[in-house]
């Protein structure tokens, strides 16, 4: 019986004195005993964490009690250990960087696209004039995505913004938007919308709450998940693979973080490159000095990256 549990969840609504709600809220996590990545911003909470059945509980129980957050849904995974190794609450300028920080144009509590529950997005996404858009990183969509989903070549969200004109063609069509837990997607359906694009959703919760709910029908590969899992299994009607490896090209689902903690690049790598490769994702990071040792997971610790002396010139 598996006796921890992961919640994945987000809430745009403001938080006055956020950076000290931050510290707070630490301090409250680690009295829990849970560990997981928090971030939080003016514009509300995106978080990720892990513990017992009991402290997530305990931890639910406290953000539905405070009004800010008492609209937060839960995504919660059975999992046999807790997913992180430590407990980290920062506080940024957004709980998902976009850097758009005019309200006046992205402002999820006032105007996002049409929410989706996942079988209505189900049904949806057969339709002729229906665009299914991706708006997750490269090695997110390189994982797993819809069948038949447009993806964007961004390193990262805040490329998001740029790729607008890339999408017009689609204007005339309902676009359809989903990430992988539907944060993203809030931000960018308001996008599209003050770009003119009339008829916009959103897949609700993203492809976690599709894959419980849905089944995951017509998500071809695994779901990026930013825990030490890495991926996640997500389709239980028609599952296929369709990532390939980084290195040789042959077919695998797995996703590895590069040994070389000065790369740390996300690629996909099959068993035998990685032992081959020792978690690298080339020859240069193979060689490096501050190789992490490859224990065939290809998730690491952060390291703290060494602090270069200053060389002061002679008087």
């Amino acid at each position: 019986m598996k006796k921890f549990q992961t919640l994945l969840y987000y809430c745009y609504s403001p938080i006055a004195e956020a950076e000290q709600f931050a510290a707070d809220h630490l301090k409250f996590c680690k009295s829990l005993g849970l560990v997981g990545r928090i971030i939080v911003a003016d514009e509300g909470l995106n978080g990720t964490i892990s513990g017992t059945e009991e402290a997530c509980a305990t931890y639910m129980q406290a953000i539905h009690a405070d009004e800010r957050f008492a609209k937060t849904e839960f995504k919660i995974d059975d999992v046999e250990e807790p997913t992180f190794i430590k407990m980290h609450c920062r506080y940024k300028s957004e709980i998902v960087h976009s850097g758009l920080r005019d309200t006046s144009i992205i402002n999820p509590n006032e105007k996002t696209g049409k929410h989706l529950e996942p079988a209505d997005f189900k049904e949806m996404i057969g339709q002729e004039d229906v665009i299914i858009l991706d708006v997750r990183s490269n090695y997110e969509h390189s994982l797993g995505r819809f069948k038949n989903a447009v993806t964007l070549d961004i390193e990262n969200f805040r490329d998001f913004p740029e790729k607008i004109a890339e999408l017009e063609q689609y204007k005339d069509k309902k676009v359809l938007t989903y990430c992988t837990g539907g944060i993203k997607c809030e931000k960018a359906s308001a996008l599209l919308l003050h770009h003119g694009f009339n008829d916009v959703y959103q897949l609700h919760g993203g492809i976690i709450k599709y894959g419980k709910e849905a089944g995951g029908e017509d998500f071809e590969g695994k779901c990026y998940v930013f825990d030490n899992r890495i991926a996640v299994d997500v389709n239980t009607v028609n599952p296929s693979v369709v990532s390939t490896c980084y290195n040789c090209g042959t077919i695998t689902a797995k996703m590895i973080n590069c040994a070389n903690p000065e790369c740390n690049e996300h690629v996909t790598q099959c068993d035998e490159c990685g032992t081959k490769m020792e978690g690298c994702c080339s020859d240069t990071c193979l060689t490096h000095p501050r190789r992490r040792p490859y224990d065939g997971t290809g998730y690491y610790v952060k390291v703290p990256q060494p602090i270069k002396a200053t060389v002061l010139s002679p008087m």
